[in-house]
């Protein structure tokens, strides 16, 4: 490895400039970084977003359930998404529209261990869920059903 490398520009830079949204939520559910990806995916510029809740970007019905696993991740520390495992959910843009992402979390802890947010990259999957449901209403037209 070149001795210039500097892993924490590299994390910095990467968190930032990510083509995938990128944002951390403290234990609170408030944000508190939110990557140019996140702006792009989600409409709400950096300084819309940081410090307002989650709810900007969970639909109203999902709240209920987010919020309930949120506090169950707060409590642990421990989350069945954080190893590789994808959730799909839809999610709301500024302007009110839902789209479809996919993203893994990734539980902060301080030096002592408690848990202090959790860390989300987040992508739009939109047009392959769209393609999807258009390719099964084509199968099931095509089937008789």
């Amino acid at each position: 490895m070149s001795s210039d490398f500097d892993v924490d520009r590299f994390s910095r830079v990467l968190a930032r400039d990510a083509p995938d949204a990128v944002i951390f939520a403290d234990r609170e559910g408030a944000i508190r970084f939110w990557n140019a990806a996140a702006e792009r995916i989600f409409g709400f510029g950096a300084g819309e977003a940081v410090g307002k809740s989650l709810d900007i970007i969970i639909p109203q019905n999902l709240r209920a359930r987010h919020w309930s696993g949120f506090a169950e991740t707060m409590r642990t520390g421990k989350t069945r998404y954080g190893a590789g495992d994808l959730l799909a959910v839809p999610a709301l843009r500024q302007d009110g529209s839902r789209i479809s992402i996919e993203f893994t979390v990734l539980p902060f802890h301080d030096q002592a261990g408690l848990m202090i947010g959790i860390g989300a990259i987040l992508r739009d999957v939109t047009k392959r869920f769209e393609e999807i449901r258009a390719l099964r209403r084509q199968l099931a037209e095509r089937d008789g059903g």
